[in-house]
């Protein structure tokens, strides 16, 4: 994977099917996202140039690109936002948005995605429409508070442990 600005990210090399509007459209809606995250931890968006093309079915998600923000969350605790641009098992794009928290479970599951959302390339749904979608989402999490017990409770998760 690369890192970079979203400037730095060849957009028609990654997405051959994207027009000048589209392009332009993708850059405002990473935009908005990294105004959302001024002056927080650094995230870098990512992309794979060898995901330009499906790349067949394997184990996980292929990512073409994406972006992975991680804010500290109140007690110590954290939590985790995506924002990833991915081929499906049957070669379709999708945009995924995922807010994650970590597992205070019994058995550990590391995290759990709390709210997410899968937008599917194709005939209804423009890469620009889905990766705006997907940003207007990621935002709207970034200025809610930073309590992931508070999201846990929302997704009926136990609350973390204290030490």
């Amino acid at each position: 994977m690369m890192r970079g600005a979203f400037d730095d990210v060849p957009l028609t090399t990654l997405f051959p099917f994207l027009t000048a509007e589209d392009a332009a459209s993708l850059h405002r809606a990473a935009g908005t996202v990294d105004a959302a995250r001024a002056g927080r931890t650094t995230a870098f968006w990512e992309w794979a140039l060898e995901r330009a093309a499906f790349p067949g079915t394997q184990a996980g998600t292929p990512i073409a690109l994406g972006l992975d923000v991680i804010e500290h969350a109140e007690g110590g605790d954290q939590l985790e936002f995506l924002l990833q641009v991915v081929w499906t098992d049957p070669g379709q794009l999708a945009v995924d948005t995922a807010a994650n928290v970590a597992c205070w479970c019994k058995t550990d599951h590391a995290t759990h995605d709390v709210d997410a959302l899968r937008l599917v390339i194709g005939e209804e749904t423009s890469l620009s429409d889905a990766f705006r979608a997907g940003a207007e989402r990621l935002t709207g999490w970034l200025a809610d508070p930073h309590d992931a017990d508070r999201w846990r409770a929302k997704a009926g998760l136990p609350p973390r442990r204290m030490s």
